[in-house]
């Protein structure tokens, strides 16, 4: 099993941007790039449709239609076309509508590659040209409309069409209405057969389509009927390495094949009327396609738009179920997962955090001014940190011992970064080769202040949805899900769509000002239960939504407390509780008010809207002297926070439990201090601290 996975990894995985970093011929659009780079799911689409198959606006508008299809689907678009003799592998809306409208875009096979680029000209790419250029670029699905074939009369002419051959050396999956009715069916199944080509229909049936007609008179080999049987075809075909290409036949669907027999009748007659008048080669085609559009009144032209949609649809499903089995069977990074706990032992787990893990060093000076530009004499500690980590160290710490999912590298510091995490469950942390594992240089100040930061943290990005999906039946049952600003977008929608199917409570870690809106980049926020950022990363979660904020943050206590209701505010239409957290002026707790105070406790349904109220709690006092670490303490005060909420205590309790936390944290070179334990934070029990009364703000409606 370990070989046929190592296999598959290298058959359909590819690092297509160190690749093409040298190959000027190549263009690959940012988001496919990006795409590519995340392993998430990506759909080839061809351009001779747009250049040749349509005639414009049609061609756009379809073209634009296609891509919007396979994004609803949850995959990426790369549209392959080439311009100016570079391949373009993704395609922007004013390169769409250049070729669109281009009058001398040449229609591009595999033969015609090396002229077109030596050239410098542009062109649409057809089946064989946008399978080699997909297949550089590491996509294993391709969808179009029909591929080309063996022409009518081709034992004779040897008219046989270049895709034949492509599927025969190419290893990509094409997914397509199978073959065109002009020409001879039988004869480019046989072809594909000697080409060792695997050939399957999607659906229920084996009859191999005609492009227009679900039915060709021809049985396919093999059948498959659904997205996953399909990519498990795709995977096995990729793990066995034999370099050949597999056909995904999809019948039109059933509504638009109705019109199939008058638009058979007019190939017919276009197809006489081609041989009469001496067309020949690539013209064929086009010059049939023109006229069956004319003799059937445009009704060609619609059947011919709802089977690429259709095809789009299919492929993009594919896609995502192939991208999954992929990450599944261990290839969903550029190198090996391996995790310190089977599935099993796994699905007992509650709690859910997903983010980062950083090694940090924490350089503290020991003068009251640092000077940049020299040497400052000061102390420098390692530890290991991470938003992510630090909050299911704390949870772990606390007896709430939660599923960890991030990511880390093969290098010096991982084996270092498991040990210290062994009384945490590692086992949803993936370990990728030829990855860096995060770090972070704090420079603080002699009075504990963050001077300055570093962070090499790439690897966070590799935390993506496909792999985070693993996890998805842990996720759907989870008492609470954390996620913190370090992982991608994506990851973070993904995560929030299960959350709100399930009723799953979310806390959202902002992690920094400019990660702070990521869940407000789309719906996912209304997802979100509880939110903790400080006052400057509420002012950018208001700013994402389009909502007004101060210039400058206040700095008095009595400003603070007016502005904190006022942004928290819109984020409570949909979020349970938002808890801002002050430095040293505090905390501050807003939501729905609840005997006093704000209720914390997690609601399965939402809520009814009830009055609205923000409590302020005062900071513990700490020194300059004291502090020794300022990297831990809000992750340690929303740890200790969540430990009170899972346990149903009251909301005084959970907030006085995250300060003492806090307190802990910033007294420990540790940003989650090892002796910390449920005793010493429960504030029954903490009688050295005298807790001032929390002033309650009413909100208004």
């Amino acid at each position: 099993m370990w070989r046929l996975s190592a296999i598959f990894r290298r058959c359909i995985t590819t690092s297509s941007s160190r690749r093409y970093k040298k190959d000027s011929l190549f263009i690959i659009h940012p988001d496919v790039k990006e795409a590519l780079a995340g392993h998430r799911p990506v759909v080839a689409l061809e351009s001779t449709i747009i250049t040749h198959g349509m005639p414009y606006p049609h061609n756009l508008s379809t073209a634009k239609e296609v891509e919007e299809i396979v994004r609803a689907e949850g995959a990426i678009p790369a549209t392959i076309g080439i311009l100016k003799g570079r391949i373009h592998v993704g395609l922007s809306s004013d390169e769409l509508d250049f070729l669109a409208q281009s009058k001398t875009a040449l229609k591009v096979s595999r033969r015609d590659l090396p002229y077109v680029i030596s050239k410098g000209l542009s062109g649409g790419t057809t089946v064989s040209g946008t399978m080699i250029a997909a297949h550089r670029a590491g996509i294993p699905v391709f969808v179009t409309g029909g591929i080309g074939g063996v022409h009518r009369d081709g034992e004779n002419s040897l008219d046989v069409s270049a895709d034949l051959t492509e599927l025969g050396r190419t290893p990509i999956a094409v997914v397509s209405a199978g073959v065109k009715s002009i020409l001879d069916i039988g004869r480019t199944l046989e072809f594909l057969e000697t080409q060792g080509v695997c050939v399957a229909t999607y659906g229920d049936s084996k009859s191999f389509p005609a492009f227009f007609s679900r039915q060709s008179g021809f049985t396919s080999p093999y059948h498959v009927s659904s997205p996953q049987e399909a990519a498990d075809l795709i995977a096995n075909t990729l793990s066995l390495g034999l370099q050949s290409g597999l056909l995904l036949a999809v019948p039109i669907p059933e509504e638009h094949a109705t019109t199939g027999q008058q638009i058979e009748n007019a190939i017919q007659t276009a197809v006489t009327e081609a041989s009469s008048k001496g067309v020949r080669g690539r013209d064929v085609t086009p010059f049939i396609l023109q006229k069956v559009s004319e003799l059937t009144k445009g009704k060609s032209l619609q059947a011919n738009i709802a089977l690429i949609h259709n095809n789009a649809k299919v492929g993009s499903r594919i896609a995502c179920a192939l991208s999954k089995q992929k990450h599944k069977s261990g290839g969903n990074f550029k190198g090996d997962i391996k995790t310190q706990k089977s599935k099993d032992q796994r699905t007992d787990s509650k709690t859910i955090v997903i983010g980062g893990i950083n090694v940090d060093f924490i350089a503290k000076g020991t003068t009251k001014k640092l000077v940049f530009g020299q040497t400052n004499p000061g102390s420098v500690c390692q530890s290991f940190g991470g938003v992510g980590r630090n909050i299911a160290d704390c949870l772990s710490r606390l007896g709430h011992k939660p599923l960890f999912i991030s990511a880390i590298g093969k290098d010096s510091h991982s084996d270092a970064v498991l040990n210290y995490c062994k009384h945490m469950d590692t086992s949803g942390v993936a370990r990728l080769q030829d990855q860096r594992t995060a770090t972070y240089c704090a420079v603080i100040t002699e009075s504990g202040e963050l001077s300055l930061g570093l962070g090499d943290m790439d690897i966070h990005q590799q935390i993506q949805e496909q792999y985070v999906s693993q996890f998805e039946d842990q996720l759907a049952s989870a008492s609470l899900v954390v996620i913190d600003g370090n992982i991608p977008v994506s990851t973070i929608d993904y995560v929030c769509r299960i959350a709100w199917k399930h009723t799953v409570p979310v806390w959202f870690e902002p992690t920094d000002a400019d990660k702070a809106c990521k869940p407000f980049l789309s719906e996912s926020w209304k997802a979100l239960s509880y939110t903790s950022p400080n006052l400057a990363e509420l002012c950018t979660m208001n700013r994402t939504l389009g909502l007004p904020t101060p210039t400058e943050l206040p700095r008095s206590l009595e400003d603070v407390l007016d502005c904190v209701p006022a942004l928290s505010r819109p984020l409570l239409e949909h979020l349970q509780c938002v808890v801002v957290t002050l430095g040293a002026l505090g905390v501050m707790v807003c939501g729905e008010h609840d005997a006093g105070t704000v209720n914390l406790q997690p609601q399965r349904q939402k809520r009814q809207k009830g009055r609205l109220c923000a409590v302020h709690y005062p900071a513990l006092a700490v020194s300059s002297k004291e502090t020794v670490n300022v990297s831990g303490a809000g992750d340690s005060f929303a740890g200790a926070m969540m430990v009170g909420i899972l346990q149903g205590l009251d909301t005084d309790c959970c907030v006085r439990m995250g300060l003492l936390a806090a307190r802990t944290s910033l007294l420990s070179p540790h940003p989650i201090d090892p002796s910390l334990t449920v005793d010493a934070i429960h504030p029954e029990k903490s009688h050295s601290q005298m807790w001032s009364k929390p002033t309650c703000v009413w909100m208004e409606d």
